[in-house]
């Protein structure tokens, strides 16, 4: 027996009352045939494999009966940690029309971490992708202390007593099954998305249907977009931007999702695919730009003087857009041209020539970076927020207006303001409820006026743009008692090619010093270009007398736009670049700078000594 989606009485006329299972059965009604979901099977040589939206339904009921068979009821939490294959996106939505709590866990994440979570969120059962996983996660079950009873492997070849992925689809779905779906109310919990944890232990912080409904039509009123625009899903499912982009907007838009497992392969899925929209943390435009500009540099002068003649074009008519102004007939002429005769055949190369969305969050971005990329004519529109706001709170936006530099005005379901130490307060219909505690209970975070102090400081301008200055905690205040903002001067450091990474130390002595790293695709172009030898990588470029002079030059301009306290006075040239692999950056390619300034303790503390 097949369940029918749902009849148009399901769908409550006020959005906001809306349920993900709403929206599910709305897509298999009224877009069955269009693609809700791609993928890559690994021995598909390139082919992708989709579902339909009537088809997810489906699945997802079949699913549901096999996570039900498996004792999982309404309000159980279930932990998942899997990379971005089928398997995670359906079981998520199939936990979900159960009735459950889905809960993604980093697959970075630490022992003691993936311990904490199990152990907080109470989850008897756990699906992870094949055996690497199974050995992380078999001790948990029989630890006293963690409720963990069962786990379900994705990958074939599960051996007992796990049980296999594909068993949970094999059985029919029992009669009467239906009855127990679909029942979520907008105040339940959707989904529990743990904090990647750079400050202390992760959180849980427990989203309500009701906030996710709340922030997707308040994305969905700043944003320009065709419709059921195709989605490159390759963050982690644990990252509130991903559950955003990846889950909860395609089933509100039925637009489609296509998978990239494997995050180191986004820039060839996005040549294939060429999306309308595109989403990336700062360290990904950064490394895209720093890709691009590799390129540039080795391409004769003549050559690269047309595209950078094309780049102040478009930099120009950014710029006009940018105030609200309509661009002159002669800019536009100009402009349409070089958009199409130069941009469009670069941008094509890299996949970029249909984006008409592009954007950012989760850090402050590099003003140069903006800048590069508005040379495109493509305006990365850098967002604000955090997981506890189930996501973007403030956004510039090509609709409602844009500043570059800074993190847009507030979305609809948020009001913000400042408090007199400069931190950034909000409250809103898309807050979150509050922090899981192990008894179940949840914790509200929020003042007696529902307010949320974020931990960030920033200030507003007079036209309501929100610009951020970094977070309080992560603040340096020097021994002569100077307030300084790390990541503006981080910001401007790796604003010269040759540096990909950086991080500035000073907490209670009288100047910063910096840790260095060299970009691992602009160092060996540059090289390249001034007549350096790249043979022996980036340890052999680091000792090279041109890039170190080049690089103490790139540190005194930085400091020229600094002031004194800001000036970087000693400094580390480091080649291993940062990554969550080795735990410097969190999965969503944040710095962790405890864990930076324990592993280089040494070499700050040398930057020191007289």
């Amino acid at each position: 027996m097949t369940s029918a989606p749902g009849t148009a009485a399901d769908l409550p006329d006020d959005p906001a009352d809306r349920t993900l299972p709403h929206l599910l059965a709305r897509n298999a009604r009224e877009y069955p045939r269009l693609p809700g979901l791609s993928w890559q099977p690994e021995d598909a040589d390139g082919h992708w494999t989709t579902f339909s939206w009537a088809e997810i339904h489906e699945h997802t009921r079949r699913l549901a009966a096999g996570y039900h068979a498996l004792g999982v009821r309404r309000g159980d939490h279930v932990l998942m940690m899997m990379t971005n294959r089928p398997e995670h996106w359906l079981s998520d939505l199939a936990l979900v029309r159960l009735g459950a709590v889905p809960v993604s866990v980093y697959n970075t994440a630490a022992p003691e971490q993936i311990t904490h979570i199990a152990r907080n969120c109470r989850a008897r059962l756990a699906v992870v992708d094949g055996a690497a996983q199974v050995a992380v996660w078999e001790p948990l079950l029989a630890d006293a202390d963690t409720p963990l009873e069962r786990l379900v492997v994705a990958q074939a070849g599960a051996r007992e007593p796990h049980v296999p992925y594909a068993g949970l689809l094999r059985e029919p779905v029992p009669e009467g099954f239906d009855a127990q779906l679909d029942t979520a109310r907008p105040e339940d919990p959707l989904t529990v998305v743990y904090t990647s944890g750079t400050t202390g232990e992760p959180k849980g912080v427990v989203l309500t249907h009701r906030a996710v409904m709340s922030n997707s039509l308040a994305l969905d009123a700043v944003v320009e977009l065709p419709p059921h625009v195709e989605h490159i899903c390759y963050l982690p499912f644990a990252h509130i931007a991903e559950r955003m982009l990846g889950i909860y907007l395609p089933c509100h838009r039925a637009s489609h999702v296509r998978l990239c497992a494997d995050p180191t392969r986004v820039g060839e899925v996005v040549r294939t695919v060429r999306p309308a929209q595109f989403f990336g943390v700062p360290r990904i435009w950064e490394k895209l730009s720093a890709a691009v500009r590799a390129v540039l540099s080795l391409m004769p002068a003549d050559q690269r003087a047309v595209i950078d003649e094309a780049f102040e074009v478009a930099r120009e008519h950014v710029g006009y857009r940018e105030r609200g102004e309509t661009p002159p007939a002669e800019l536009e002429k100009r402009y349409t041209r070089v958009r199409e005769d130069v941009l469009l055949p670069m941008l094509a190369a890299g996949g970029l020539d249909r984006v008409t969305w592009s954007a950012s969050a989760s850090a402050p971005m590099a003003a140069d970076v903006v800048e590069f990329w508005a040379g495109f004519g493509i305006v990365i529109m850098d967002a604000w927020g955090l997981t506890e706001t189930t996501g973007v709170a403030t956004s510039n936006s090509p609709k409602t207006g844009f500043r570059l530099g800074s993190v847009g005005r507030p979305v609809e379901s948020v009001e913000i303001r400042v408090a007199e130490d400069g931190e950034i307060l909000v409250r809103g219909t898309s807050v979150f409820s509050g922090y899981l505690q192990p008894d179940g209970s949840v914790r509200s975070a929020l003042d007696a006026d529902g307010w949320l102090a974020t931990g960030d400081i920033g200030r507003i301008d007079e036209d309501g743009y929100l610009w951020l200055t970094d977070r309080k905690k992560e603040m340096i205040i020097t021994s002569t008692g100077k307030n300084v903002s790390p990541a503006l001067v981080e910001n401007a450091l790796k604003e010269h090619p040759l540096i990909g990474q950086a991080m500035v130390h000073g907490d209670e002595h009288s100047y910063l010093v910096a840790l260095l790293v060299l970009d691992a695709e602009a160092a060996p172009a540059w090289a390249a270009a001034h007549g350096v030898e790249t043979a022996g990588g980036p340890a052999r470029l680091a000792r090279h007398p041109v890039v170190r002079a080049e690089v103490e030059r790139a540190v005194a301009a930085a400091n020229t736009r600094l002031n004194r306290s800001e000036q970087v006075k000693r400094y580390e040239l480091l080649t291993e670049e940062w990554g969550p692999a080795t735990g410097e950056l969190t999965p969503s390619l944040k710095m962790r700078r405890r864990v930076i300034r324990d592993k280089y303790a040494d070499a700050l503390a040398e930057l020191y000594r007289e």
